[in-house]
């Protein structure tokens, strides 16, 4: 009994283990399958999305260090591949594409620059700053591997680079019909990143000093001649006034004012200068002040004539006047219609001049 008994309970276990190997070969093959998909696309990728995370990190950590430090980051060939071109990105760029050294001669990069740098500070140091918009700066000098890779010709060039796919047209903002002024620069940032960004400029006190000084002097002047003041009577002292206040309006002043355009363009790569914008949409400083001349022009010629057929001066001055008035109209309204067939391409008429 004792031997049988010891042999049953020797045999027994390795009957219990054989039948457990037997269940673990018949396991279910959808058991197997889950678990190797389950193994595929959640075991594998984890390494690869952890050093995706540990990149994207280092990227972001390095771009706010160097906001911290500047509000416009500077950027060459190379930061401009790490930090903008090389995924992961989950952050937009707005850069500009400029070309600050003396020798490039670009006055209007200079301006345009002072405004980028307004708006700049004022997101860095605004209530609402996060790393979702970084602002940053390319020069030709420092970077000109990177015009060559966009195929850009002129400066300054606004470009929006968003944080996913690549910039589309509406990402390029527009210079010449916008102008460069921080507001405007603000308004397309937050139409293309939903960034609203509010505009702080630093103090000028150039206007409120022109103003007091000006009116300084008109308070001089009248207490000089308080005791004849008839000059406040004078029509022609108002007309002029007048006159000088509907030339500046009809001359632009007033858009230059709102939009802030610049002085005139300067091709970086063939130095050519243009004073007057191509589009009936924008226009230049420069332009604004060649209409305003030629419209002076055009005043005197008719106040020439008109002193010419009214005056009672001698017959020989009154048609020197008038036939200096009628070539200063017929000249300076033929530049003016020139200038009007410029900007609005396929306009029939012209004077003088096509």
């Amino acid at each position: 009994m004792k031997e049988s008994t010891n042999r049953v309970v020797t045999e027994d276990p390795p009957a219990i283990r054989s039948d457990t190997r037997i269940e673990e070969k018949n396991m279910d093959p959808k058991v197997l399958y889950s678990l190797l998909l389950v193994f595929i696309f959640y075991g594998i990728p984890s390494t690869g999305q952890k050093k995706k995370e540990t990149l994207l990190s280092e990227k972001v950590g390095q771009l706010m260090d160097w906001t911290g430090k500047r509000s416009v980051i500077r950027m060459n060939g190379e930061k401009f591949r790490r930090f903008v071109k090389a995924p992961p990105r989950n952050y937009s760029v707005i850069i500009m594409f400029t070309a600050l050294q003396p020798q490039r001669q670009c006055g209007v990069c200079k301006q345009a620059d002072e405004e980028y740098q307004i708006l700049a500070n004022s997101w860095r140091y605004s209530n609402s700053f996060t790393n979702r918009v970084f602002f940053a700066t390319v020069d030709f000098d420092e970077g000109s591997d990177v015009f060559q890779m966009l195929n850009m010709n002129s400066a300054p060039t606004f470009i929006h680079f968003p944080a996913k796919g690549k910039p589309k047209k509406a990402d390029t903002y527009e210079l010449q019909v916008r102008g460069f002024a921080a507001e405007q620069l603000a308004r397309w940032v937050g139409d293309r990143t939903d960034v609203q960004i509010r505009i702080i400029r630093p103090p000028n006190y150039a206007g409120p000093l022109m103003l007091g000084f000006l009116l300084a002097v008109i308070g001089g002047l009248a207490y000089l001649r308080r005791n004849n003041l008839e000059f406040l009577y004078n029509r022609s002292v108002w007309a002029f006034a007048a006159l000088c206040f509907c030339l500046i309006m009809t001359s632009g002043q007033m858009w230059n004012h709102i939009r802030g355009p610049p002085y005139a363009h300067k091709n970086p790569s063939t130095g050519q200068v243009s004073y007057i914008h191509g589009s009936s949409q924008a226009q230049f400083v420069a332009e604004t002040h060649i209409v305003l001349l030629f419209n002076c022009a055009v005043t005197m010629g008719m106040v020439l004539l008109h002193e010419a057929a009214t005056s009672d001066m001698d017959i020989g001055k009154r048609k020197i006047m008038c036939i200096g008035g009628i070539c200063l109209v017929m000249l300076f309204f033929s530049w003016l219609l020139s200038i009007f067939r410029a900007k609005y391409h396929g306009y029939p008429y012209s004077f003088l001049m096509s």
